[in-house]
């Protein structure tokens, strides 16, 4: 658990919403918005190179912490104290992604340095970065920032008890459906749940370790959801010194998707 807490706390590059929005949504009317996802990579720098040079995110800091700024969300990028077991193909979390405002240029870009091509249909492309962490771009014509967060997909063996466990753990996500999958948006975020034949593995430990919700009143979210049989708790509630005092936990959805709750992030 201490190690946990010392690679947490460890965490080197966090991507963050462009200045001229705010940086984490406003919370819906029980006080959860969308969070961030977070890489734990041998090479945190090589990502934050196609995120910052590529992309054209804006790095500023944060205490001790590196931030890039986009819009809608934070990607945090740490450096791993263990090298990744695996990608982000074969896990529960199979990829996130991204608005852009064209992504034929947004994916030349990314070739030229590096990252390449997993699959592509007209406006989007699925795309390979460094340490197998897959990240799809989609085109969005009206966007204003170099790159906005989209959604995350999470496959599922049953999207539709997965789907309502989120929606009964994070109240007051709007269903939907889109390309056959099964939505859930809060605010800044969705999650697209994917049917799959065969159980995934769970993403603590590999290069995409986990995503995260922001939520107001954090101590008290976490007591209510202790008394759930159905949650399961990675890290009990605590607070940071040495991340400012961020507020933070971290559950387990039945998939095996890690989940950190976080009160604080983006705050400043």
């Amino acid at each position: 658990m201490r190690k946990l807490l010392l690679t947490v706390a460890a965490a080197a590059v966090c991507l963050v919403p462009q200045s001229s929005v705010a940086q984490i949504a406003p919370p819906n009317s029980n006080g959860i918005s969308w969070g961030h996802v977070h890489m734990f990579v041998n090479d945190p720098d090589a990502m934050k190179k196609l995120f910052v040079d590529v992309l054209g995110g804006q790095v500023t800091n944060e205490g001790r912490l590196e931030l890039v700024k986009v819009s809608g969300a934070m990607i945090i990028m740490s450096k791993a104290q263990v090298a990744p077991t695996e990608g982000s193909e074969g896990s529960t979390l199979n990829h996130f992604t991204l608005k852009v405002k064209n992504v034929a240029d947004t994916k030349a870009k990314l070739v030229a340095a590096g990252a390449t091509v997993v699959s592509e249909k007209p406006k989007s492309v699925m795309m390979m970065f460094p340490e197998k962490v897959q990240v799809e771009f989609v085109e969005d014509a009206a966007v204003k920032a170099p790159v906005v967060f989209r959604n995350v997909q999470i496959n599922a063996v049953d999207p539709n008890a997965l789907r309502a466990w989120y929606l009964k753990t994070f109240p007051g996500g709007v269903t939907g459906t889109e390309a056959g999958m099964l939505t859930a948006t809060w605010p800044a975020g969705q999650i697209d749940f994917m049917k799959v034949s065969s159980p995934q593995a769970a993403t603590k430990g590999r290069s995409l370790d986990h995503m995260g919700f922001e939520i107001v009143g954090l101590e008290a979210f976490c007591k209510k959801l202790e008394s759930d049989p159905t949650v399961k708790f990675d890290t009990t509630y605590r607070e940071m010194a040495a991340l400012g005092g961020l507020k933070l936990a971290y559950i387990v959805d039945p998939e095996g998707t890690r989940i950190e709750l976080t009160e604080g992030f983006g705050s400043k």
